[in-house]
């Protein structure tokens, strides 16, 4: 049995212990007893093949989807038995999608302020954040465009932006560079990494790519609904090695 990986002194900020999921009256067995940590700042990210259950798991931690039994809480606090789940993924979790869910009748700009609609800034608040996201992504040139006048990578940088709106202190991440072609993909995970190394925010990260699970600070195995491996990356080692010379 493999002994989970801690990272660091971090507050927890997700704690599952025998979590489990079922599908279709019980014969879905698509997570089968779960025991994870996931504390502040790090960059986690998940593999395995189709259908092990990984982005169950993320729906999960989204507040998306409720278990079928085992616990799981964000900084203590059930998430399955929140008050205002709405509010939870609002102002505390960011998504990122494969397929970038963007409003096709909505511009770039008007397509990052849909989240900030649940809080409190006034209109030119909102348009005036949702440009500075955009520009932040390089897409200042491309504030009035539609989604299907960009690039798939533009498309995914506008979703990230869109994630960034509320300023949340999680990112999920759901195959985020599964729709691009290799450059895009790249771009795409070199912006997230510098996302993570500049504001510290917690990532998970879902993907079968193994290229891309490199990238993060720590990769969680999954394979039949189950945790196989659990291990920091070599990007993670040698910050450490840094850190030490």
């Amino acid at each position: 049995m493999f002994e989970p990986t801690q990272i660091g002194s971090g507050k927890v900020v997700f704690e599952a212990v025998a979590l489990k999921k079922h599908f279709d009256d019980g014969k879905v067995a698509a997570l089968q007893g779960v025991d994870l940590q996931i504390r502040q700042g790090e960059f986690v990210s998940v593999i395995g093949p189709s259908g092990c259950g990984k982005s169950t798991l993320l729906a999960l931690l989204g507040s998306l989807d409720k278990p079928s039994s085992g616990t799981l809480t964000y900084r203590g606090q059930s998430i399955p038995d929140l008050p205002d789940p709405a509010a939870y993924r609002c102002h505390e979790i960011g998504f990122i999608f494969q397929s970038f869910h963007l409003l096709p009748t909505f511009t770039a700009a008007e397509n990052v302020q849909i989240p900030m609609f649940e809080g409190k800034l006034s209109r030119a608040q909102r348009k005036e954040r949702a440009v500075e996201l955009l520009k932040s992504m390089g897409l200042g040139h491309r504030l009035n465009h539609f989604p299907s006048q960009l690039s798939g990578g533009e498309r995914q940088r506008v979703a990230i932006a869109r994630s960034l709106a509320n300023g949340p202190s999680v990112l999920l991440a759901d195959e985020p560079t599964g729709n691009l072609d290799s450059k895009s993909a790249q771009q795409i995970m070199e912006l997230i990494l510098q996302l993570h190394g500049e504001m510290g925010m917690t990532f998970v990260l879902v993907t079968h790519d193994l290229t891309i699970a490199e990238r993060a600070t720590r990769t969680v195995s999954m394979r039949d609904g189950r945790v196989t491996s659990d291990q920091l990356s070599n990007r993670t080692a040698i910050g450490a090695l840094n850190d030490i010379s």
